[in-house]
C-alpha cells in the first residue's frame, strides 16, 4: 500500500512539473514573438482585469489599436474611457507610442478613472520609416505614429481580426458591433467610404475634392496612370477600420504600403492639393476596390472640419462614433461638439495635458 501511494504521488508531481514547464515554454514564446525587428517593442502588459469585472465581461478578446503621442494624449485617454464603459466585452488595449511618452501615459492610465482598462503599451521605433517619409516636422500628419496603423500584424500578433480607431474619436455604442463587421472573402479591411450617407461632402479650402481618389493621387504621374484606377472612385477613411490580420499577412499588406510609400518618396506620387494625412494615399491604393464597408454611423466625421456644428443633436446623440478628424481637435481652442467629448475626458493628473478653450478662465472655474 505504501508503494503504492508513493508512486501515485511521484505521478502527480511529475505530470505538475510537466504542465508548468510546457507554461513556461509557452510564455517563453509569447515574449520572443513579441519581440521583433520593427522596432514595435512591448513595455507594459495588463494581462488581467479584476475577477470581479472578469466575470462581468464577456471571455471574448477584443483587440483594439490606439496610437498615443504626448501631445494628444487625452485624447487618447477619453477614446480608451468611452469605448470601455460601452461594452461587456473582454477589450484590450494595444496603445502605441513613442519611449518619451510611455511614463506619463502609464500615471494617468493609473489614475482612478482608468485603473480597470486592460492595455499594452508598445514603443513605436521611427527608424522603420526611413526611406520611406519625407520627414517634415512643420506636418502633423508626417509623424511617425500617424503610420502606426501600417503595421498590425506585428502591433497585435496573437490576434486574427484588431480594430484601429484614430486618437479624436468617441465611441457611443458597444465596440463588439464593430468588430463583429463582416469581411468579405478575400478583404483584410473594412473602412467607412467617404460617398456614405452620413457623411456630406465638405469643401476642403484649397484641397479640391478630398471624396475621390484625384483628390489624393497625382494622375499626371505615369506610375499612378499605370495603375488604372478611376479617378473618381469613392475614397475612404482610414481613421477607423476593422483587419482581418490573417489576410493581411497573407497578402502581405505592410510591404505593400511601405512600397507606395517608399516610391512617393522618389516620384512624388501624392496630390499637391492634399490636405488629408499623408497616410491615406498609400492605404488607397493597396485597398482599391479590395476592402468590405463598416456602418456609417460607426464612423461620423468631420466634426472637426470647422467650428461649426454640421449635425443635429439628434444625429449626433444617435451616433455610434464620433470622429473629430480635421484641424479642429475637441480639446482645442475652437472645437465643435466638445460637451460630447468632455464627457470622457479624464483630466491628466500631471496636468501637462490641458484643455485650450476661448474662456480658459471661466472653464477652469467650471
Amino acid at each position: 500500500v505504501n508503494i503504492s501511494i508513493l508512486v501515485v504521488a511521484v505521478v502527480i508531481f511529475l505530470l505538475v512539473l510537466h504542465h508548468n514547464f510546457l507554461g513556461l515554454s509557452d510564455f517563453l514564446k509569447r515574449e520572443l514573438s513579441d519581440s521583433n525587428p520593427l522596432g514595435l517593442q512591448p513595455i507594459d502588459f495588463i494581462p488581467a482585469a479584476p475577477q470581479r469585472l472578469a466575470d462581468e465581461r464577456n471571455d471574448k478578446e477584443i483587440s483594439v489599436v490606439i496610437a498615443a503621442s504626448d501631445e494628444r494624449l487625452g485624447g487618447a485617454i477619453a477614446a480608451m474611457n468611452s469605448i470601455y464603459h460601452h461594452t461587456r466585452s473582454n477589450v484590450v488595449f494595444h496603445i502605441v507610442t513613442l519611449n518619451d511618452t510611455v511614463d506619463h501615459l502609464r500615471l494617468w492610465l493609473s489614475s482612478t478613472g482608468l485603473k480597470n482598462l486592460r492595455y499594452r503599451i508598445l514603443n513605436f521605433d521611427p527608424r522603420v520609416l526611413e526611406g520611406k517619409v519625407q520627414a517634415d516636422p512643420q506636418k502633423a500628419d508626417t509623424k511617425p505614429l500617424t503610420f502606426a496603423r501600417f503595421y498590425l500584424p506585428n502591433l497585435v500578433p496573437h490576434a486574427e481580426k484588431a480594430i484601429y480607431v484614430d486618437d479624436d474619436v468617441i465611441v457611443q455604442d458597444d465596440i463588439l458591433e464593430l468588430y463583429n463587421t463582416p469581411l468579405k472573402p478575400g478583404h483584410a479591411a473594412a473602412f467607412s467610404d467617404d460617398c456614405d450617407s452620413t457623411t456630406n461632402k465638405v469643401a476642403v479650402r484649397g484641397a479640391g475634392n478630398q471624396y475621390n481618389y484625384l483628390g489624393f493621387l497625382d494622375y499626371k504621374k505615369e506610375t499612378i496612370r499605370k495603375l488604372a484606377m478611376k479617378a473618381n472612385t469613392c475614397s475612404f477613411n482610414p481613421g477607423v477600420f476593422v483587419a482581418n490580420l490573417t489576410e493581411w499577412k497573407s497578402q502581405n499588406i505592410t510591404k505593400q504600403l511601405e512600397k507606395w510609400m517608399a516610391l512617393n518618396v522618389e516620384e512624388e506620387l501624392y496630390s499637391r492639393t492634399l490636405a488629408g494625412s499623408i497616410t491615406t494615399p498609400p492605404l488607397l491604393i493597396v485597398f482599391y476596390k479590395q476592402h468590405s464597408s463598416i456602418d456609417p454611423m460607426w464612423n461620423v466625421r468631420h466634426l472637426g472640419s470647422s467650428a461649426g456644428k454640421r449635425y443635429s443633436p439628434q444625429f449626433v446623440k444617435a451616433a455610434k462614433l464620433l470622429h473629430w478628424n480635421g484641424h479642429f481637435k475637441p480639446w482645442g481652442r475652437t472645437a465643435s461638439y466638445t460637451e460630447v467629448w468632455e464627457k470622457w475626458y479624464v483630466p491628466d493628473p500631471t496636468g501637462k495635458f490641458s484643455l485650450i478653450r476661448r474662456h480658459s478662465e471661466a472653464y477652469e472655474a467650471k
